[in-house]
C-alpha cells in the first residue's frame, strides 16, 4: 500500500474554516452509552462533521470495544454499520485538513477496528503522515510508527525513513515515548542502531512500566537480542509487576523469556504458579488455551487431574483456535514425557481424541464462510494438518458458492500453506477473479497465485486468468515493492507463464539498486529467500525465455550458497546409488551429486551411448559425502557438452513426499519446473517417487532392481 502513492514533499494548505463549533456535538458524543447513539449522532450531523469530531466518534466508538469481553465484541458488525461507512467515508475526505495529533490518532483508531491495510481511509492517512514525517516530534513518530508496525511494515521504505529521523534525533531523546519506537523500529535496524536503541532504554529501565517493559520484552524477543544485561534488567522489572499481568501478557513473557534463552529458575517458578492459580479460576475457553499453552512451553511441563478437567469442560465452546492451541499444548506434553520420562499417559491421548472430536463437530456445523475463516486463518501444526484438514476442505467446498472477491485471495492462502490440492476450489478461485478482478485490491494478486504455482495446476481458461492478472497489476509495477514483483514473477515461472512487462520490470539496474538497499534492511533468513527466488526466476527466464536475453548473473551467489552444500545423501538416495551402480555396472559409471549448468543439483547422472549402453566417467567421479561437482564444460552454454553421437544423458532424482501435493500424488511446482529445466539442457529425466521406491511391489532388492533397469534401458517412467 505504502508503494502505491509517490511520495511528495509537504506543502501547507490553507485551514478549512468551519464556522461551527465543534465542542457541543462532542459533548453529546461524550454521553453516548453504546454505538447506536453515536451512529444516530452521525447520521444527523454528517452535512457538517469536523475532523476533530470525526475523531473522537472513532475514540468512543473504540473504547466501547475495550470494554467488552471477547464474547461481546463486535468489531465486525461497527465496521460494517452503514453510519460507520460514512465516518469512514469523512474521515477520507477530510485527511488533508487534520491537525497531526489528529491524523495520527485517527489511523491508530481505524485499525483498531480492523480496518484492512489496503483500505482508502489506511492509504490516505498513511501518505499524509508521510508527507509531514519530518516535522513529527518523537511522541508522534513513536505513535505513527507503532501504527505500521501493526501493519508488518516494519521493511518499508517509509519505515526506513522514520528509522533514519530518529537516527538523528536519538540523541535528544529524553522520555519514554522512545519506548514505542524501539518496539516498531527494533526489528528491522541496523546493527548500529540496535545497539544505540537498546542502550537508551538500559539508561531508562528504571522508569519503565508494566507495559513498557512487557513492550521492550516483545520488541528484543523480535530483535533476538543477545544483551544479556539488558535482558536481565528488563526480566527483573517483569518479575516485579509479575502478579499485575493478564494471562495473555504473561504468555508473552514466557514466550519471550524462553525464545532470548534466558535463564532465572526463580522467575519461571513464579510464572508457574502464576499460570496455575489464573487456570484453576478461570472459566473462558480463550484463556484456559492461552493458560495451557504457557504452561506447556516451560521446563517441566505438567497438568494435575483438576486442570485437564477444567479442559476438557470447556471443549463444547471452543473454536478451532483453541482446539488447535490445546492440541499443540498436549501433543507438547506427549512429546515431554516420552523424552523424559517415558510415561505417557491415557489422559493425554484420551484428550487428543476428544479435540478430533469436537473440531470435527464444530466444522461439520459451520454454515457461514467467513466466520469459518476468522478461525482457520492462524492455524497451523500436526494436529490441525493429521486430524482436521480433510473435513476443512470438505466444509470450504460446501461453503464454496460463499468465495467472492473479498475473501478469495484468503482461500488461496489456506491452500497454499496446507499444501492440498482441490480443483474444485482452485477452479472456484479463478473464476471469482476473472469475474470480478477490478474489485480485487492489487496487493492479492500474488497470495491468489500462489497455490496455482506451488501446487502446480492450471485452471480451466489458464491463459486467460494468468493474463488478467498480470495485466492488473501493470500499471502498478514501477511502484509496487520489489520483494513482491521477485516472487510474483517466480510464481508466474513456475507456472510457464513470463508476461515480459513483468520481467523487465524485474530485471533492470534501478529495480536491483533498489532491491538491494531493501535487502539491507530484512532479517537473513528473509533476504537468502528472496535473493534465492530472484535466482530461480533468472535461471527459468534464461532457460526458457531466451529471446527476451535476459543475462545470467548468478554464478558468484551460487558458487557461495553450494559451497555450503555437505552434499550428504539420505537413506533411499544412499540405496539408489548403490543399485545403480550394480545396473549400470560400477560406480564409475554413475555420479552422484551433480550440479548442472544453471546450477540445477540432481541425485544420479549417467550417460548411455546409442547402443544403450553405460559410459564411464574415468577417475575423477564424485563419491559418497563429498560436495556437489559442476562438470559440464559451461554453466551458460548447453552445447558445452562433450557426448559422443547419438549418447544420451540421464538425470535420476528421487522425490520425497515434499515434491508431491499433500492429498494426492500430484508433483509440485518447483520439482516439475525442475523437470523442465533439466530436459532444456539435454537431459532424459528419470523422476523416482517415493511412494513407488516404498511401496510393497518394490519390497525386495531384486524388484528395485528391476524397476531401476527398466527406467534405465526400457521406455523408461519420467
Amino acid at each position: 500500500m505504502l508503494r502505491l502513492r509517490a511520495v511528495c514533499p509537504f506543502s501547507w494548505r490553507a485551514f478549512q474554516f468551519r464556522s461551527c463549533s465543534c465542542k457541543p456535538l462532542i459533548t453529546e458524543m461524550v454521553k453516548c452509552t453504546n454505538e447506536g447513539q453515536i451512529f444516530d449522532l452521525i447520521q444527523k450531523s454528517k452535512a457538517i462533521l469536523s475532523e476533530k469530531q470525526v475523531e473522537c466518534a472513532f475514540n468512543i466508538l473504540w473504547q466501547f470495544q475495550k470494554q467488552k469481553t471477547s464474547f461481546l465484541k463486535n468489531v465486525e458488525c461497527v465496521r460494517d454499520h452503514p453510519q460507520f461507512i460514512t465516518l469512514h467515508n469523512l474521515a477520507t475526505s477530510q485527511t488533508e485538513f487534520m491537525n497531526d495529533d489528529t491524523l495520527v490518532n485517527v489511523l491508530y483508531l481505524t485499525q483498531q477496528c480492523a480496518t484492512e491495510t489496503h483500505d482508502l481511509l489506511v492509504e490516505a492517512l498513511v501518505t499524509e503522515a508521510w508527507r509531514r514525517l519530518e516535522r513529527f516530534d518523537i511522541n508522534m513518530l513513536s505513535k505513527f510508527s507503532f501504527c505500521l508496525a501493526n501493519q508488518h511494515l516494519y521493511f518499508s521504505p517509509l519505515m526506513g525513513k522514520i528509522a533514519d529521523i530518529v537516527h538523528r534525533k536519538l540523541e535528544t531523546i529524553e522520555d519514554l515515548s522512545f519506548v514505542k519506537l524501539f518496539v516498531a523500529l527494533g526489528p528491522m535496524a541496523g546493527p548500529e542502531e540496535k545497539e544505540q536503541l537498546k542502550s537508551t532504554i538500559l539508561l531508562m529501565s528504571e522508569e519503565l512500566t508494566s507495559q513498557q517493559a512487557l513492550a521492550v520484552m516483545g520488541a528484543m524477543e523480535e530483535m533476538e537480542s543477545r544483551n544479556s544485561h539488558l535482558n536481565k534488567k528488563i526480566a527483573s522489572i517483569l518479575h516485579k509487576h509479575l502478579d499485575n499481568y493478564k494471562p495473555i501478557e504473561l504468555l508473552k513473557i514466557t514466550r519471550a523469556l524462553i525464545f532470548l534463552h534466558f535463564q532465572n529458575k526463580e522467575l519461571f517458578v513464579k510464572l508457574r504458579e502464576l499460570l496455575h492459580s489464573y487456570l484453576k479460576i478461570s472459566v473462558i475457553p480463550s484463556e484456559i488455551s492461552i493458560l495451557v499453552y504457557a504452561l506447556s512451553i516451560l521446563p517441566s511441563p505438567y497438568l494435575d487431574e483438576v486442570e485437564v478437567s477444567r479442559i476438557e469442560a470447556v471443549l463444547p465452546q471452543c473454536d478451532l483456535t483453541d482446539l488447535n492451541s490445546f492440541a499443540t499444548s498436549v501433543l507438547r506434553w506427549i512429546h515431554y514425557d516420552r523424552t523424559y520420562l517415558d510415561n505417557t499417559t491415557g489422559k493425554q491421548l484420551k484428550l487428543l481424541q476428544k479435540l478430533d472430536h469436537y473440531g470435527l463437530q464444530r466444522l461439520q456445523k459451520c454454515t457461514n464462510l467467513n466466520l469459518l475463516w476468522e478461525e482457520l486463518k492462524s492455524l497451523k501444526g500436526d494436529w490441525f494438518a493429521e486430524s482436521l484438514l480433510e473435513e476443512t476442505v470438505a466444509t470450504l467446498h460446501r461453503l464454496m458458492d460463499e468465495i467472492n472477491y473479498k475473501n478469495v485471495a484468503e482461500i488461496a492462502s489456506f491452500l497454499s500453506r496446507t499444501n492440498y490440492l482441490s480443483t474444485l476450489l482452485l477452479d472456484r478461485i479463478a473464476s471469482v477473479v476473472l469475474q470480478q478482478t477490478e474489485k480485487i485490491h492489487p496487493f492479492a494478486i500474488l497470495p491468489i497465485i500462489l497455490p496455482f504455482s506451488i501446487l502446480n495446476y492450471d485452471p480451466p481458461q489458464s491463459d486467460e486468468f494468468f493474463g488478467i492478472c498480470v495485466q492488473h497489476l501493470n500499471s502498478y509495477l514501477s511502484v509496487l515493492d520489489p520483494l513482491m514483483l521477485v516472487f510474483l514473477g517466480f510464481s508466474l515461472a513456475t507456472l510457464e507463464y513470463f508476461p515480459e512487462d513483468l520481467l523487465q520490470a524485474i530485471f533492470n539496474i534501478k529495480f536491483l539498486a533498489k532491491m538491494d538497499s531493501q535487502l539491507e534492511l530484512l532479517c537473513s533468513s528473509l533476504s537468502m529467500r528472496v535473493q534465492l527466488r530472484l535466482m530461480e526466476l533468472n535461471r527459468a527466464v534464461c532457460l526458457e525465455c531466451p529471446e527476451y536475453q535476459i543475462p545470467w548473473f548468478h554464478d558468484r551467489f551460487c558458487q557461495q550458497q553450494y559451497n555450503k552444500d555437505t552434499g550428504s545423501m539420505n537413506g533411499a538416495q544412499q540405496q539408489i546409488y548403490k543399485m545403480l551402480a550394480e545396473v549400470l555396472g560400477g560406480t564409475n559409471y554413475v555420479k552422484a551429486s551433480v550440479l548442472t549448468p544453471y546450477y540445477h543439483k540432481i541425485d544420479f547422472e549417467c550417460i548411455l551411448d546409442k547402443r544403450k549402453k553405460p559410459l564411464p566417467y574415468g577417475s575423477n567421479n564424485i563419491t559418497l559425502g563429498k560436495l556437489p561437482e559442476m562438470h559440464w564444460e559451461s554453466n551458460t552454454q548447453i552445447t558445452g557438452s562433450t557426448l559422443p553421437p547419438g549418447a544420451e544423458r540421464i538425470a535420476l532424482e528421487f522425490l520425497d513426499s515434499r515434491a508431491f501435493c499433500r492429498n494426492i500424488p500430484h508433483l509440485k511446482g518447483k520439482s516439475a519446473m525442475k523437470k523442465r529445466h533439466l530436459e532444456i539442457l539435454g537431459y532424459r529425466v528419470i523422476q523416482i517417487p517415493h511412494f513407488e521406491w516404498n511401496s510393497m511391489a518394490l519390497s525386495t532388492k531384486e524388484a528395485r532392481m528391476d524397476y531401476l533397469r527398466e527406467c534405465i534401458f526400457g521406455e523408461g517412467k519420467s
